[in-house]
């Protein structure tokens, strides 16, 4: 259905060539709905205003599509890459091969580099497309979230200037946001749809059609997220004000920094004498200044705004902590909203982390089994989702966690990055209420990255962590019918230490080996 025939291609024959007229639109995704009196009445109960109103025809310019983004006859597609414009992925080298070696030249000599979140373009050269623009995505890092959410706005927003510079129609546009560079997939999507949105809102007549083109990891995610901001009927309208995220950006869709925003008083305190007519006056300036320098700017107007946000920070750096802390306590709960909401069954059945009883103290005790987490094809995020929601009702006390690192090989052990963005993205009560951290079976490997995790990282968990030759050792703290072991782990630990083992305890106390 997408393909056609070459000759009718104006940019020359190809084998295979998606063409815009032949894709679906988004307000062609759904039926319209029953009656237009189910409409009225729907929309006489409604006591909310969305930000993201029902635009028919702003909905017949947005096309969700999946497949190789050099097979589109459009007039420019975005290619994501790095700041040395070296990237090298399968989407770079078919966009290479296909484009010929102009391409690789033009950049080498002209473009160079290009910083991220900006965005250059260049010529398609032998591509379908008349025209390239390249533009580079952040680096995602929990620590500066923020940053990141602005470098993306900005990536989406320079690419649109460019379309609107260039005159380009029909635009192929690429997930900036990849998984590559740690970035959600999910929060990505918000910031590239919203900022879409709000573009096309202002500038719409200047546009025929912008693709979102994804893959299969990203698809799901997209069509989830684009009723949010492109509702397809009043219905889906309503329905989606729940679950709009708190930022939704401003009139250009770029995520609101409320301590970055210049703060004015609601009610500047005017001179009496210009209470009547100081809207209707023109300020010479050059008066105004001079009337600072005789002592009196505290009268003016101007004078009645705060102090910029950087001086205050300065001032009061505790307030710098307290943001932090209030965006870190944001970024879980809406982790946690998803975690209760989404199917984690996948995750839940490879029975890699579970509840067990309790340790000799009540403490619940959760068990983590090291072989059973297939860290390299997994989906780590929905890991992360899964955990939140078997432990957010167990953090609220003192716990245990007993991790079984038994035959964990290269394959089970998730990147050290990612652990560093889970520890950071966590609530602090999951720190403060961990008593004990047992490693079963340790590796010198494992010691050495549990050392150096816990010096570098996580600091304030040091002193929990304590490695375990054998299984028996438990047993000091936690009894056996309260423990759930996996049966290689029981062979195993008869393999390395026989079947009964002296275990030299203190009453209290845990050795360390």
């Amino acid at each position: 259905m997408m393909e056609e025939d070459g000759s009718q291609d104006p940019l020359g024959a190809r084998d295979h060539v998606v063409y815009v007229d032949n894709m679906t639109r988004w307000n062609f995704t759904v039926l319209p709905l029953a009656s237009d009196d189910d409409s009225q009445n729907h929309s006489e109960s409604e006591e909310k205003v969305s930000p993201f109103p029902w635009r028919n025809d702003l909905n017949n310019k947005i096309i969700l599509w999946s497949g190789d983004i050099t097979e589109l006859s459009v007039h420019a597609i975005v290619h994501s890459t790095n700041e040395r414009m070296t990237e090298r992925s399968s989407v770079t080298e078919t966009l290479y091969t296909k484009a010929g070696p102009k391409l690789e030249a033009e950049i080498k000599n002209n473009i160079k580099v290009c910083k991220t979140g900006d965005a250059k373009i260049s010529e398609g050269f032998d591509l379908l497309s008349r025209y390239v623009i390249h533009t580079v995505g952040p680096r995602y890092n929990v620590k500066y979230v923020t940053a990141a959410e602005g470098a993306l706005f900005c990536s989406y927003r320079n690419v649109l200037q460019l379309v609107r510079e260039n005159s380009i129609r029909t635009l192929g546009l690429c997930c900036v946001h990849s998984g590559k560079r740690g970035y959600p997939p999910k929060e990505g999507a918000h910031i590239a749809i919203r900022t879409v949105r709000r573009f096309l809102e202002k500038y719409g007549s200047d546009v025929d059609a912008i693709i979102f083109v994804c893959d299969d990891g990203t698809y799901n995610v997209y069509e989830e997220v684009l009723p949010l901001y492109f509702p397809r009927n009043p219905q889906e309208e309503q329905e989606s004000l729940a679950h709009l995220p708190e930022d939704i950006g401003d009139d250009m869709g770029e995520p609101v920094i409320p301590e970055r925003q210049i703060r004015i008083m609601d009610k500047p305190i005017y001179p009496k004498s210009d209470d009547r007519d100081f809207d209707d006056k023109t300020v010479d300036l050059n008066a105004e200044f001079g009337k600072s320098i005789n002592g009196t700017v505290g009268q003016h107007p101007f004078a009645s705004m705060q102090a910029d946000p950087d001086t205050q920070k300065r001032l009061n750096p505790r307030s710098d902590v307290d943001m932090k802390k209030v965006e870190a306590r944001k970024r879980y709960e809406r982790l946690l909203k998803r975690a209760r909401t989404e199917d984690l069954t996948d995750i839940a059945s490879l029975r890699c982390l579970y509840r067990t009883g309790q340790d000799r103290f009540g403490r619940p005790v959760i068990v983590f089994v090291g072989r059973n987490f297939p860290a390299s094809t997994v989906d780590l995020e929905k890991a992360l989702l899964y955990a939140i929601r078997l432990l957010d009702p167990i953090v609220e006390q003192d716990y245990v966690v007993v991790y079984f690192h038994t035959h964990t090989s290269g394959q089970n052990l998730p990147p050290m990055n990612f652990l560093k963005n889970v520890y950071h993205i966590l609530d602090h009560k999951y720190k403060k209420n961990l008593k004990s951290f047992y490693v079963v079976h340790p590796t010198w490997w494992s010691k050495f990255a549990t050392w150096f995790f816990t010096t570098f990282t996580a600091s304030d968990i040091k002193q929990k962590v304590h490695s375990l030759k054998g299984v028996q050792y438990l047993y000091a703290k936690i009894n056996p019918d309260q423990l759930d072991i996996p049966s290689f782990v029981l062979d195993y630990d008869i393999k390395e230490n026989g079947p009964r083992y002296c275990v030299p305890f203190e009453e209290g106390t845990v050795e360390e080996l």
